[in-house]
């Protein structure tokens, strides 16, 4: 393939998809991701498209949200490999909130294997991949339909989330940075993923590389607040994207890295400046929601105005402030 039908092609992924991973377009085009980078960076140039840590993005990509079919198709290898490491970190009987993305419905697949469990959510898709599933309990939020991304939300989402108290909230979006924390292009959905971040003890971030060191228009969760980030491996050459988990880490974030070393993660302290993080970083003390021994406080409710009854009240673990 000539460069200027690689160009081509690559242009009319990114206005399909308004963002497109490198490894993605390098896998369509049939060539190598240091010659995709060099196209990208002709086509920006141009003034064609904008460039993003590990991927591409259309002009003014700052407010732009690609809807679900087009985010369906984005990094998929790399989603799946978030949401089996993420699920490891739900135990059985556990209460958590989960929120609307394509990383988190990747995830409550594989919570359905999770018995005893209950998952709070705003997300139609995720509370379609855990209908079926034997002992797991979904609670779905009330709200108005966004049909960009099957999620709930404004006045009645957010209402519907108060006083209920949870052990995690899983949470995607649409950027990250060490700066801002976790960000989004939609103003309802940012004020319903607040609403879920009040509810849990921890909160857990999942974010594929491509949005390391993206910024968009609306904060969702500080970085100070976020627990842990479950994120896949940069290329080896993505020096940016490495830059930005050690930022991260240095400001305390637990770094989880999905198909590092056999597919888990090890732990360890923050690497020096200019180094990978060590994977899984340790938190140097308490955060928010924790106690003396760095353990969430957990707190019994009742979910969403449901009360509690038999074998669910003791697993669940919720109640009303």
């Amino acid at each position: 393939m000539f460069a200027a039908e690689r160009r081509q092609l690559i242009l009319e992924m990114v206005r399909a998809n308004g963002a497109v991973s490198l490894r993605e377009l390098a896998r369509v085009v049939q060539t190598s991701e240091v010659t995709v980078r060099r196209d990208v960076r002709a086509l920006e140039a141009e003034g064609l498209l904008d460039r993003r840590h590990g991927g591409a993005v259309l002009p003014g990509g700052f407010t732009r949200e690609s809807g679900f079919p087009q985010k369906s198709h984005l990094a998929t290898a790399e989603k799946t490999a978030i949401a089996d490491l993420a699920a490891g970190l739900v135990e059985e009987g556990e209460a958590i909130v989960v929120g609307a993305g394509t990383t988190t419905q990747e995830l409550a697949r594989r919570l359905a294997r999770v018995p005893g469990l209950t998952v709070v959510t705003n997300s139609l898709l995720v509370a379609q991949a855990l209908a079926h599933a034997n002992r797991v309990e979904v609670v779905m939020t009330g709200g108005t339909l966004r049909g960009s991304n099957y999620a709930l939300v404004g006045s009645g989402a957010e209402q519907s989330l108060q006083g209920l108290r949870v052990s995690k909230a899983f949470l995607s979006g649409s950027g990250l940075t060490a700066e801002r924390g976790l960000s989004t292009s939609n103003m309802l959905s940012a004020s319903v993923d607040r609403a879920l971040v009040q509810a849990a003890s921890e909160v857990v971030v999942l974010a594929d590389h491509t949005k390391l060191g993206t910024d968009t228009m609306f904060q969702t969760v500080p970085t100070d607040v976020i627990t842990r980030l479950v994120t896949d491996e940069p290329p080896a050459h993505d020096d940016r994207a490495a830059t930005e988990l050690q930022a991260l880490a240095d400001q305390g974030v637990q770094i989880a890295v999905a198909g590092a070393l056999g597919g888990g993660a090890s732990g360890g302290d923050p690497a020096p400046a200019g180094r990978r993080p060590r994977r899984d970083v340790s938190l140097p003390g308490p955060r928010r929601g924790q106690g003396p021994g760095g353990g969430p406080q957990l707190r019994t409710a009742t979910v969403l105005g449901e009360p509690p009854t038999g074998e669910r009240a003791r697993v669940a673990d919720l109640r009303r402030r």
